[in-house]
């Protein structure tokens, strides 16, 4: 058996940890909407035929912010067709995921459910086929309380109050062949620019993510930011990151270390932007929106859309099923997203329900939670306070994609007040166990509260309808407190939280 350690003190912060972290992204892309969080023939709907148990698995799961709607929908997507009375709406064709949608559910429908699932909206608007008056007008819609066209069209509609969203997407991906509309840099950094100056002269407060590469591996990564930057660096608050992971050929020492990637993402994009800042002197710094993340198994059939002829209504699309390994990946990027707090400041996981995500559903039956549900959920209700920087000591294991990485690996949050000192931890080695030791004599005398990992002997089961909870986390007998140093055994392939708290409290 393999040792590892961790010393962690209070002295020694990140930053604090940010709800808006743990945000999640509602697309119109398969069954996400519809039979997802929209069924109005499901015996948990409610009048406007929002899915009741979906509500309530949102609300376990945690989720802050939901961005909305897309994604590469919104590229293509008319916010007038999904206002106004339900009977009126046209039908159109979407060319992202080449389906048909009906417009059952828009902004003010999902304004609605928002509410009801208490999440904060995050829109994001049309840059590939439209621009900067259709940005206008959507924000009008939204946030002029009324007096206007559009502020009174919406009243109209039954929202009297502004939806008062603070968080605005400039468009998705735009640097993607695969994107409607698709620009340059040039192109796109001019676009968003104007349009983030104009819907500032209609409201000053609002919070602005303007498009960063759609990914790490793509030719446009890194000067793709840097020209869009130095355009529009004034005029926004974030720039988006978005990344995907998956086990490839069964490698899977590297899958296990898919947060090595991340943390060298972001690393990138942070140094891109403070060049940028460097260059115009400028002391403001730029953050990061990572607005979609997710493990996705991108080449597997369910991810491929409908063609030719047939353009359906809420086709099967990207509705991976999530094993163990899974788990312990998208718990590892969430310690990544953690230990870049000071850069970080939101983030996605792509997506909520049936496409790529934590919770499933049948249509007009069952829900369940996928096992990526559950580190997420923990995290989101358990990290608080600060993020510490921790020093870690650890065997290393080597992996064909990024060389040699440590096997464990780990975060922790610590909340002054309540005196909850929470820790994170993967063991990314495929074959030993590790026992972990943490240091904890900066603290004040620590009592543990629980020890909860994820794991099992098979790293390949799957939740489903039938069972999803013969794999949940578990309680780990192996947890101790002794002379200010904390102690478990991490099984491999696994994801551990250990919670303490001042004796006293």
């Amino acid at each position: 058996m393999s040792s590892a350690s961790i010393t962690a003190d209070p002295a020694f912060v990140v930053g604090p940890v940010r709800r808006r972290t743990f945000g999640a992204f509602v697309e119109h892309l398969g069954r996400c909407v519809y039979t997802g969080i929209h069924d109005p023939d499901h015996p948990s709907a409610d009048e406007d035929g929002f899915r009741h148990d979906v509500i309530d698995l949102t609300r376990e799961l945690g989720v802050s912010t939901v961005r909305y709607p897309g994604g590469n929908f919104v590229s293509g997507y008319r916010w007038e067709d999904g206002v106004g009375p339900v009977s009126e709406r046209p039908a159109r064709v979407d060319l992202a995921w080449h389906s048909t949608d009906p417009n059952l559910v828009g902004v003010d429908e999902f304004m609605r459910w928002a509410t009801k699932a208490g999440v904060e909206p995050m829109m994001a608007v049309n840059l590939g086929t439209r621009g900067v008056q259709e940005a206008l007008d959507l924000l009008e819609y939204c946030n002029v309380p009324g007096g206007t066209e559009l502020s009174d069209r919406r009243r109209a509609n039954g929202a009297e109050e502004p939806h008062r969203i603070r968080m605005w997407c400039l468009g998705n991906e735009m640097d993607g062949p695969w994107q409607i509309g698709h620009k340059t840099a040039e192109e796109y950094a001019r676009l968003a620019a104007e349009t983030a100056r104009a819907m500032r002269m209609m409201d000053p407060d609002l919070e602005l993510v303007v498009c960063g590469s759609s990914g790490s591996k793509m030719p446009t990564f890194g000067a793709w930011e840097q020209t869009v930057l130095t355009e529009a660096y004034e005029h926004v608050d974030y720039i988006s990151a978005h990344a995907y992971y998956w086990e490839q050929d069964g490698d899977l020492g590297s899958f296990l270390a898919s947060a090595v990637d991340m943390d060298r993402f972001i690393d990138a994009v942070s140094a891109t932007a403070d060049g940028v800042r460097a260059a115009r002197k400028d002391s403001r710094s730029i953050h990061i929106s990572f607005d979609e993340w997710n493990v996705w198994y991108q080449n597997r059939a369910e991810s491929r859309p409908p063609s030719g002829d047939d353009w359906p209504v809420a086709p099967v699309l990207l509705e991976d099923r999530y094993n163990v390994a899974d788990a312990v990946v998208v718990g590892n990027l969430l310690i990544s997203l953690l230990r870049h707090t000071d850069r970080v400041h939101a983030a996605s996981l792509a997506q909520l329900v049936n496409v790529i995500a934590p919770i499933m559903t049948e249509p007009g039956g069952r829900v369940w939670k996928q096992t990526i549900f559950h580190p997420f959920a923990l995290t989101s209700q358990f990290a608080k306070g600060d993020v510490l920087r921790l020093a870690i000591e650890s065997p290393m294991v080597d992996t064909a994609r990024f060389g040699e990485v440590t096997a464990l690996d780990a975060v922790a949050t610590y909340d002054d007040e309540s005196g909850d000192l929470v820790i994170l931890a993967t063991n990314r080695s495929a074959t030993d166990e590790l026992t972990l030791n943490v240091d904890l004599r900066g603290f004040s005398g620590l009592r543990l509260v629980e020890a909860i990992t994820l794991s099992n002997p098979d790293h390949t089961w799957s939740a489903t309808a039938d069972d999803d909870s013969s794999v949940a986390p578990r309680d780990n007998g192996t947890a101790r407190v002794v002379d200010q140093h904390a102690g478990v055994e991490l099984p491999p392939v696994s994801w551990t939280m250990l919670r303490l708290t001042r004796a006293t409290h």
